[in-house]
């Protein structure tokens, strides 16, 4: 079959190749591939910069965003032949660490877990994927090509379980969220934010293209320019960026009580001039809360899962702005102005 493989920490490694069929060690489920989505760290490790292959071998198959049919799943596995399953990402690590042990490997605290694509794991972007039951997610077939999203919404599912449960130290009625970025994580986050029933906002510094529309068809408002002209603030950020700069002004932007969860990976590299000891003083004398948030566990995928179900399916359509085939794939390397999800598709 062929699979899109790299050799990690090597750049320009990448290619399509026939490779053996899955090994029957990665699970009973085999599912035929219907698309991969192309994400931040996907190019990263393409670059070289980025990855791990499986103990004993040099190539990795790359893709952690799947989506699949099942072509053979095991009797009381509870899936069968045609359902859609979405390939969870990360497994738990083997000692394992007390997080692991209680299925939030999400939060795993001795790094010794594997991703599949990233980590000592094969990923999914070949033309048939294994895959364990206990890692397998149905989605709801009206999703169709749609569910590709599933893996990216698990991760603003667990920003906002992470977010609301932060918000529930105190008595807190939150009413404006602020998304800085509108990439997939942001427009996602800014989805979720409105099947809450909050007023968002959602900045980003484009002017044109597909994002404004994306944004405004949510019920949302769109900003691009300075943030610190924006003449409000917010009771939640969801910061998708991983601008140093960005970073900064949200900080000081948070209304009183504030939550701020960092969703994007910043690069590294960029050095800013900053008063941390006032930064420090705001933070402290206004509640404010920031933290981190990566990665999911099953909890999440189901999470999203229902959050796409309820979405609009032709706004969930448009997010995804290139469809290519697997001999193309070297096009989702170009991001090109108006991209928001690239997916190499399996069906083409």
């Amino acid at each position: 079959m062929r699979a899109l493989t790299v050799q990690p920490g090597q750049a320009n490694s990448a290619r399509v190749e026939d490779v053996s069929e899955p090994d029957e060690a990665e699970g009973a489920i085999v599912a035929r591939t219907l698309g991969v989505g192309i994400c931040g760290t996907d190019l990263e490790i393409v670059s070289g910069a980025y990855g791990w292959a499986p103990q004993g071998r040099e190539r990795l198959i790359i893709g952690h965003e799947s989506l699949g049919a099942v072509e053979e799943a095991p009797a009381g596995s509870g899936f069968a032949r045609g359902d859609l399953v979405v390939g969870i990402v990360r497994r738990p690590d083997p000692v394992p660490c007390s997080s692991c042990a209680a299925g939030e490997w999400d939060m795993c605290q001795n790094g010794r877990y594997t991703e599949r694509g990233i980590k000592e794991r094969n990923g999914y972007c070949a033309e048939r994927f294994r895959i364990e039951p206990a890692f397998a997610v149905r989605v709801d077939p009206t999703l169709g090509a749609n569910a590709v999203l599933l893996e990216p919404t698990s991760v603003v599912a667990k920003a906002w379980e992470e977010i609301d449960r932060i918000g529930n130290r105190a008595c807190w009625s939150p009413r404006r969220v602020l998304v800085t970025g509108a990439g997939p994580i942001g427009l996602l986050a800014a989805l979720l934010g409105r099947q809450r029933g909050l007023e968002v906002h959602v900045l980003d510094r484009v002017t044109s293209g597909p994002k404004p529309a994306l944004v405004r068809d949510l019920g949302a408002t769109y900003h691009s320019g300075d943030i610190k002209a924006l003449g409000f603030a917010p009771d939640i950020v969801v910061e998708c960026t991983g601008a140093a700069a960005v970073l900064v002004d949200v900080m000081e932007l948070a209304a009183p009580d504030g939550v701020i969860c960092l969703a994007g990976v910043s690069s590294g590299g960029h050095s800013i001039s900053l008063d941390i000891g006032l930064i420090n003083r705001d933070l402290v004398l206004r509640n404010t809360v920031v933290f981190g948030s990566v990665n999911a566990n099953r909890q999440h995928y189901e999470a999203a899962a229902i959050a796409l179900s309820r979405a609009d399916k032709s706004w969930l359509a448009r997010l995804i702005t290139r469809r290519v085939p697997l001999a193309d794939w070297e096009t989702t390397l170009k991001r090109a102005p108006d991209d928001v999800k690239v997916v190499v598709d399996f069906t083409l």
